[in-house]
């Protein structure tokens, strides 16, 4: 790149990679104010000059934080879950006066996922939200420096930033227990994707409540959350088992269709648990049985949650909703 090129382009965050500081120490040499290191203002100053570049008034403003706008980041397929989740958001944050900018973005390198905080930070957001679908997103966006708070919808647990998520664990295990009680001891999982929190969550939950009961977990298949990858599952299930939890609705409809094609009724031959609860679950053939997570609700507790950790970024851990149990004619007792 020319110097020229570099003039014409160069923005705060290219100032911070140069001076090796995050945008938030350039921001404060630019506004002149203290806590800076007489050492790094000289790098960033450096820099400054290095590159030629012009600050301009949102950068400037950058340090103070009061733009009353959130940053969302989306990543992965707009699914159901995360789409409600971003529609309860955003109506919570515009009951609370904030404006909501959002990046989608389907990869989750670093690469992309510094380009997309780039963005929204130059927009003088006062916090992000990440809706991380998979573990990629975490791993991505842990190693920037972002100067705000950072809040992820995410169910790994993992430490370093807030979260907040419903109860994967528990609504799985919640699941199978509902099996269980009915009399199934063969119980098959359908799980999601590997490297999704949600789905390594609700296999820890189905292999947990099969544990405590001495029944033995077999080896989950495998799906993408699509129906057709359900449908693959339903034509590969063995006919030992009488009843099946699929890790979400989706996957259940596919199941379905293929234990139809298959001859096996439903709940007479194999019970089938969903996971979801999405609008159509009710209208299957049979209805589904299966987890109601409130997304909506979800959604407001995450901006309720948002506008504590901007006051106070030592917030104690975040809730963690229990989604509800929604039994219909898709289980029954197995035949004897």
């Amino acid at each position: 790149m020319s110097t020229e090129d570099k003039a014409r382009v160069a923005n705060i965050f290219d100032v911070a990679r140069l001076a090796g500081v995050s945008h938030q120490t350039v921001s404060r040499v630019l506004n002149d104010l203290p806590n800076v290191r007489p050492a790094t203002r000289v790098r960033v100053e450096d820099a400054i000059k290095q590159l030629r570049y012009r600050p301009s008034t949102a950068a400037r403003s950058l340090v103070t934080r009061r733009s009353r706008t959130i940053g969302l980041i989306t990543t992965g397929n707009p699914d159901y879950g995360p789409s409600s989740i971003l529609l309860g958001f955003t109506e919570a944050a515009r009951n609370a006066r904030y404006l909501v900018s959002i990046s989608s973005m389907l990869e989750t390198d670093v690469a992309s996922m510094r380009a997309a905080v780039e963005l929204l930070l130059s927009q003088n957001v006062e916090a992000v939200v990440l809706i991380a679908a998979h573990r990629g997103a975490l791993e991505a966006i842990q190693g920037i420096d972002l100067g705000v708070p950072l809040l992820a919808v995410e169910s790994s647990g993992r430490s370093g930033f807030h979260s907040v998520s419903i109860d994967q664990f528990r609504g799985a295990y919640d699941a199978t227990n509902h099996l269980i009680a009915l009399g199934h001891t063969t119980i098959a999982h359908v799980a999601g994707p590997d490297d999704s929190m949600d789905a390594t969550e609700r296999v820890r939950g189905w292999s947990a409540a099969l544990s405590e009961h001495g029944l033995v977990a077999h080896e989950p298949l495998r799906g993408d959350w699509s129906p057709s990858s359900g449908f693959a599952a339903g034509l590969a299930l063995a006919p030992q088992f009488t009843a099946v939890f699929s890790a979400n609705d989706q996957m259940a409809l596919g199941l379905m269709h293929a234990l139809g094609t298959r001859g096996v009724s439903i709940p007479g031959d194999v019970s089938v648990v969903g996971f979801d609860d999405i609008p159509e679950a009710e209208h299957f053939t049979p209805p589904l049985t299966t987890v109601r997570q409130d997304f909506a609700e979800l959604g407001r507790t995450v901006m309720s949650t948002l506008l504590e950790v901007i006051i106070d970024e030592s917030l104690a851990e975040a809730p963690h909703p229990v989604p509800t149990l929604v039994p219909r004619e898709s289980s029954a007792p197995p035949r004897a």
